[in-house]
């Protein structure tokens, strides 16, 4: 599972003109699913966005998680983190996972960060989306569970 995760200062997704997800201080994560992605993944995924200490203390150093920050998340399903570029100038996506795993796990990892008691505003999978932020800093992590197990 790999994630790109941003601080932002807002962010939201609209969907054929309908804002779908918004939210105002926290993380904007574009999540991928690849095809050995499990509960695990997804489990470690959540673990790590809701702990990640990318939001600044009163002496300007990232040391707040959005958890102590009361921050939101907005999770949106993008496959392409799974695109393979090497050859050629189309992309591959042979590795991302199919439709019915890519969707169930990115639930799963949604409601695992609710869990952790972090509001989670989604995108609409399989959809076109505009995706439109303000990245704070900006501060931009990249996550891969692959790289762990």
């Amino acid at each position: 599972m790999r994630a790109v995760v941003q601080k932002v200062k807002w962010a939201k997704i609209e969907v054929a003109g309908e804002i779908t997800g918004m939210i105002s201080e926290g993380l904007a994560v574009l999540l991928g699913v690849t095809h050995q992605d499990t509960e695990k993944d997804a489990a470690w995924m959540a673990t790590k966005i809701a702990g990640l200490r990318v939001f600044e203390d009163d002496d300007h150093k990232l040391n707040l998680s959005i958890k102590e920050i009361g921050g939101k998340v907005l999770l949106v399903s993008q496959f392409t983190l799974y695109a393979d570029a090497r050859k050629g100038k189309r992309p591959s996506f042979t590795a991302a996972a199919g439709a019915d795993q890519a969707k169930d796990l990115y639930q799963t990892c949604g409601k695992m960060i609710e869990n952790e008691g972090i509001l989670v505003e989604y995108g609409k999978f399989q959809e076109h989306m505009m995706f439109s932020l303000v990245n704070d800093g900006p501060v931009t992590i990249l996550l891969d569970s692959e790289k762990l197990f």
